[in-house]
């Protein structure tokens, strides 16, 4: 690629893509800002709750002087979401790809390593080794460098059963531990590149549906070789490794374990809080994130289905060949010199347009006549009422899982039933089921049997439930309750 070709390359990119885009605007960092605030804890935020966090910065700001101006925050989350920077979706706020590149590359400017080379060729040197055992068609040589590896796990099995234990250095601990969290921060970027694929294959499935003239077979078998593409994208590939690696009970235990063992040792200490607490939320990170694609891809598939079976295409296309014949009109007049003020007489049978240009035409549906005469405003109460309260939830069930964390500490693993006999449910069938949720969320075993509980309601009465047979022990708790996906 010549010089030329790179600089009209590197052009297009500062002009048109959405990760630079955010760099170099204005506000940019009021949006980093805000987004890595936002997002601390959670990947999905309310966005009425986006709106009053962001108010109150903003408002913070300007006290202080450090921004000008009065635009409001719902103005910013607008024109965010427009630039592609932020998405909503069910009245939840998400981050994009594009800025999730930007955020890794500010932080990447603050958290890199000037002494990680070691530890990156280390990951270098055993990605080679692994590539040349897999691609390897001689079995001969396959065999020599596993044999090789095996010699080596062979001498590090004998040192330690000869009580010579190998403590890595203290710089070689850093850039390992470092190493890991850098890896482990690029996990969730993947889940927004499988968004922005499922975005971009519904969008342009829609745009050959409306100028192809195929009938609906071949365009839900057109849908199923995009269906096969996605799965074998860079992205859907990495969704399909994160997904079975979260399935895999056995491995996604093992790898909770590991990730604890590791930050319960001193390296931990070269990792910032924000850094240790993200390795601590990794799992549950990477659930979240794999729920969310999989509500995003089937809603995709709903709208596509929705929109083949009610023929919107066919709509859409004879639109777009009329707003071409008016296209090709409006230019016939123009070479003609024919005035576009003549009153041609023609008039709608329903409804208004306002028309300044071909590019600002929309069809509009006519507005229906709302009666408000029986609407009767009324000033808005700061005390709950009754009503209100009693609807609320009164079981909170991060508390009912630190109450049980805490009696099978001191008597051991129990069921449902044992657990229940030493804590009786007091609120009914809401508690009840808060005790099976915290049951879920742990893993618990599940046995063959069934166990029968008595459960009392907040006013006393009495009820007997049938319910699966789950061994809780406190090993399967993490640390912090907070963990659990309750």
């Amino acid at each position: 690629m010549s010089f030329h070709e790179k600089f009209a390359r590197f052009s297009r990119l500062h002009q048109e893509n959405r990760t630079w885009k955010l760099l170099k605007a204005d506000n940019a960092p009021l949006l980093l800002a805000f987004i890595a605030e936002l997002f601390r804890e959670t990947n999905e935020v309310p966005f009425g709750k986006a709106i009053a966090i962001l108010d109150t910065e903003l408002n913070r700001l300007r006290e202080y002087d450090q921004l000008d101006g009065e635009v409001k925050a719902t103005a910013y989350l607008r024109q965010w979401i427009q630039d592609g920077w932020l998405r909503e979706l069910n009245d939840l706020l998400t981050r994009t790809d594009a800025c999730e590149l930007a955020m890794r590359f500010v932080k990447g400017l603050e958290e890199r390593g000037s002494n990680a080379t070691a530890s990156h060729l280390r990951i270098v040197q055993d990605a080679v080794r692994d590539l040349a055992v897999a691609l390897s068609p001689d079995p001969k040589e396959r065999i020599i460098l596993l044999e090789s590896r095996k010699a080596e796990l062979q001498r590090e099995i004998d040192d330690l059963e000869a009580g010579v234990v190998y403590e890595l250095p203290e710089a070689e601990q850093r850039e390992r531990i470092q190493e890991v969290y850098q890896l482990a921060s690029l996990l969730t970027g993947d889940f927004r590149r499988v968004e922005d694929e499922i975005r971009h294959m519904d969008q342009k499935l829609r745009v050959e549906m409306i100028e192809s003239e195929n009938h609906r077979g071949d365009i839900l078998e057109s849908l199923l070789e995009k269906e096969n593409i996605l799965a074998e994208s860079d992205a859907g590939r990495a969704f399909d490794g994160f997904f079975q690696l979260l399935c895999d009970t056995n491995r996604r235990m093992e790898f909770k374990e590991q990730l604890r063992s590791v930050l319960s040792r001193p390296a931990a200490a070269h990792l910032s809080k924000e850094q240790c607490r993200y390795l601590e939320r990794l799992l549950k990170e990477l659930n979240q994130e794999s729920h969310h694609v999989f509500r995003v891809r089937n809603r995709t598939e709903e709208s596509l289905r929705n929109y083949v079976e009610s023929g919107a295409h066919l709509e859409n296309r004879a639109v777009n060949q009329l707003l071409e014949q008016l296209e090709q009109t409006a230019l016939a007049l123009r070479e003609q010199d024919i005035s576009l003020k003549v009153d041609t007489g023609l008039r709608l049978n329903a409804g208004s347009a306002k028309i300044t240009s071909l590019d600002s035409f929309r069809l509009r549906v006519p507005e229906e006549a709302i009666d408000t005469s029986n609407i009767a405003s009324r000033v808005n109460e700061s005390t709950p009422s009754d009503a209100m309260l009693e609807h609320l939830q009164s079981v909170k069930v991060a508390e009912v899982a630190e109450n049980i964390k805490s009696l099978l500490e001191e008597h051991g693993p129990l069921t449902i039933a044992g657990i229940i006999k030493e804590l009786p449910i007091s609120e009914g069938i809401e508690e009840l089921v808060a005790y099976m949720r915290v049951a879920q969320a742990v893993s618990a075993t599940t046995l063959n049997d069934r166990e029968n509980v008595v459960v009392y309601g907040s006013e006393g009465e009495c009820l007997q439930a049938s319910i699966p047979c789950y061994l809780l022990s406190a090993d399967q708790f993490p640390e912090r309750i907070e963990e659990l996906s309750l």
